[in-house]
């Protein structure tokens, strides 16, 4: 499967900012990216690190790559930087239909969409409350698959995790959760969501948080991938250190929002809105909330 990396270092490699070695072996120009996106998963926001040349035309890099696909800048670092091992945090966003987080609706559990249907503002609330349990230190074991609840490697910092106001996008109202955190494991996000939007449909109560969270295995509900937007990789350590040293520049985004923001819309936004409009994936999530949890 082809793969946005292989069509950046291809782009490197036919703009001549890399060799035909450093495409072969990555590990050659010291090839690393930030954060991994499962299939389905967008990014709005991701760092790649390599070794480049002093001068770099990004026209021509962008001109090889596919519209979907943009280098928007490009930042000296320091010798030793690893734009993974150096990232502090990472914020992802997940977008879907706001009545997800409704109770439920004949007309959608059926799969159709309710016409007109918005959000009462007390739900954003309950939602906000919901999600301020995941902030902190946890085990995440159950959030992810094919790890033991001993497994040190469980253990999760959740820095802030928050529901936005809706928007309506061609008649249909979406919501955003947004949470930033230290990193994640497969899955972590997606069965983060799915419990939030059982909980705020009643499907269960606030209690099956604490209880993911010991020993004992649970199946939790996993929130369908479409949704789910790695926003942005942080480097705040760094930035203190290096970013105003006079020979560094920070890492960060400002110089390039408005880019970023037309670029979200036209691709990140509009495949989500459509996808969801198509496929109609809540309805068969929302079936497995209350089978899967019914059973627990």
């Amino acid at each position: 499967m082809k793969t946005i990396e292989e069509d950046v270092l291809t782009a490197f490699l036919n703009g001549g900012l890399i060799t035909e070695e450093g495409y072969n072996q990555p590990q050659s120009i010291q090839f690393q990216r930030a954060a991994r996106t499962d299939k389905g998963v967008s990014a709005v926001r991701q760092v790649l690190s390599l070794k480049l040349p002093d001068v770099i035309d990004l026209t021509k890099v962008n001109d090889e790559l596919p519209g979907q696909i943009r280098v928007v800048g490009v930042k000296r670092t320091t010798k030793g930087f690893n734009c993974k091992a150096n990232c502090d945090g990472r914020t992802y966003s997940y977008t879907m239909p706001s009545f997800a987080l409704a109770s439920p609706l004949p007309s959608t559990d059926e799969g159709g969409y309710p016409d007109g249907f918005r959000l009462p503002p007390d739900t954003i609330e309950r939602t906000n409350q919901v999600l301020k349990n995941f902030i902190g230190t946890h085990n995440y074991h159950n959030f992810t698959s094919r790890r033991k609840p001993l497994d040190p490697s469980t253990q999760r910092y959740i820095i802030s995790f928050s529901c936005e106001d809706p928007v309506v996008i061609d008649g249909v109202e979406f919501v955003t959760l947004k949470v930033k955190g230290q990193s994640f494991m497969l899955h972590q996000i997606r069965k983060m969501v799915g419990l939030v939007i059982a909980i705020v449909r009643g499907h269960t109560t606030e209690d099956t948080i604490s209880k993911a969270w010991q020993q004992d295995k649970l199946d939790l509900p996993v929130a369908p991938g479409l949704g789910l937007v790695l926003e942005e990789v942080h480097y705040d350590r760094y930035n203190q250190r290096y970013g105003k040293d006079g020979i560094h520049e920070p890492i960060e985004w400002s110089a390039f929002e408005n880019q970023l923001e037309d670029f979200r819309k036209k691709y990140i936004m509009s495949t989500i809105v459509n996808t969801e409009k198509e496929e109609k994936s809540y309805p068969l999530f929302f079936f497995f909330c209350s089978v899967i949890l019914r059973i627990t």
